[in-house]
């Protein structure tokens, strides 16, 4: 796949592309253009932006009505990657997975298979869509992100150390959920300092008992009162279980990905 047709958009500071291996024609990808990018308010409100903008354009072309993202964070995914889409490079990357009815296939059924299994989608398929998408994005383009903290403020209030933006929860062995503190269904409807909490949140986490980096999925839920949650799994080159496995087929991820 030639690199002008895996890039789609490019804005300030990050980039949608197609992935090398696309899973289903859903898959898309938002990553950094410049690794050494500081992750603050500018970076945070510009990934906002095109997760947004891609949203839309996978809405116009695909009629997509959900969404999944998926990332690793100080963990390169091994072998065969199971549950997990395999490493583009170490630029920092986040998956995201449109869903919609009549899918000929779902991430969650390639990612349950072992990377060198997974069939995708070939790229003569693609063709058509991606121009769609190109054109879509260009068309939503013209908007530009949120890069005022003052802005940002007056949306979700004062940011301060006895009013955290982000909710931290054990859910079990080396498996950390993060939720909005400020109830927040979709991850479009989030601001930037909200993202930069969780960022933060994610970057505590320690990393004891061999743990190297998380495998990190973020669901919006379709029940209702049920906010946005982001899983980290805890991963380790010398674990003996795949906690992602486990997690895939959870009734909350399955419903997302499966």
């Amino acid at each position: 796949m030639v690199l002008s047709r895996r890039l789609l958009y490019r804005s300030g500071f990050w980039e949608i592309a197609r992935p090398r291996h696309p899973l289903t024609a859903g898959h898309v990808l938002i990553r950094l253009s410049d690794p050494s990018t500081e992750f603050a308010h500018p970076s945070a409100a510009d990934w906002l932006f095109c997760h947004n903008l891609v949203r839309t354009a996978l809405r116009e072309v695909l009629d997509a009505t959900r969404c999944a993202v998926m990332f690793a964070h100080q963990w390169h995914p091994l072998g065969s990657a199971m549950g997990e889409p395999v490493a583009e490079s170490s630029t920092p990357t986040f998956h995201l997975f449109g869903r919609w009815d009549g899918e000929t296939t779902t991430p969650g059924l390639q990612l349950s298979l072992p990377a060198h299994r997974r069939t995708g989608v070939p790229d003569d398929e693609l063709d058509g869509t991606d121009a769609a998408l190109r054109e879509a994005l260009r068309g939503g383009g013209h908007r530009s992100p949120v890069t005022s903290a003052d802005q940002v403020r007056a949306v979700v209030g004062p940011v301060s150390g006895s009013d955290p933006l982000v909710r931290t929860i054990d859910a079990g062995p080396r498996h950390t959920v993060m939720e909005p503190a400020r109830h927040t269904a979709s991850i479009e409807d989030l601001q930037p300092a909200e993202l930069l909490a969780m960022a933060s949140a994610l970057g505590a986490l320690p990393l004891s008992g061999g743990l190297s980096g998380f495998s990190c999925v973020v669901l919006e839920s379709e029940s209702l009162g049920v906010p946005l949650r982001v899983h980290a799994l805890g991963r380790s080159v010398a674990e003996e279980v795949n906690p992602l496995e486990a997690l895939l087929r959870s009734p909350e991820v399955s419903l997302a990905l499966l």
